[in-house]
């Protein structure tokens, strides 16, 4: 690795602790050059903004998911465990929520699409490699199975990350995604422990 490779990768490190620690919007520029003591000019040479490097450290943390969710494809356990290690895997920590939270700020809503459509683009294929062995197995019964995993992956987005929803939204999530993949009525129902339900409408 070059030595401007690694410097870069040092600065990234620095601001993903301080980001954790004190939060995205609570951290400045000064302070991650004086944490790492670097001058000014250095700092810019790498990032022309603070939100360039949280760009940049968000992708830090999601091929860090990527190579998590590679690792479970080769483990030896059934496809529906599989899936649900995998989505897990691709999730911020509860530790990393304070820079997940930024993303959702007004004036990174450019940002926030884009990292999205990345984090789609990443975890598509390693999906539609574990949907592909339940095709194998009997478990699912489905062709164009990048097309169908994408617009899952869409859906899922769109419903329980960008607004409140109902304990009806989950449960016809489910139902569509056992028909999309031509599963067996309950093979999908794992999905309910997976959705963060903080946003979930309370029942009247």
């Amino acid at each position: 690795m070059k030595k401007g490779e690694k410097r870069k990768k040092e600065l990234l490190k620095i601001a993903y602790d301080m980001f954790l620690a004190q939060g995205y919007e609570n951290t400045s520029v000064d302070e991650i050059i004086e944490r790492a003591q670097i001058a000014k000019g250095t700092y810019y040479y790498h990032f022309q903004s603070k939100e360039q490097m949280l760009e940049e450290v968000i992708d830090m943390m999601i091929d860090s998911e990527a190579k998590m969710a590679e690792q479970i494809i080769t483990m030896d356990i059934p496809v529906p465990q599989k899936i649900v290690m995998m989505i897990t895997s691709m999730k911020p920590t509860e530790a990393e929520q304070p820079i997940k939270n930024a993303l959702f700020q007004p004036e990174n809503v450019l940002m926030h699409h884009k990292v999205r459509k990345k984090l789609i683009t990443i975890i598509t294929p390693l999906l539609s490699e574990v949907i592909k062995d339940g095709v194998n197995e009997g478990i699912f019964e489905c062709d164009n199975i990048t097309e169908r995993v994408k617009m899952l992956l869409i859906i899922s987005d769109g419903t329980f990350n960008e607004g409140s929803f109902s304990e009806r939204d989950i449960s016809v999530f489910i139902d569509m995604t056992e028909k999309l993949l031509g599963a067996e009525n309950g093979t999908m129902s794992f999905i309910y422990d997976l959705i963060d339900k903080s946003n979930m409408e309370a029942v009247e």
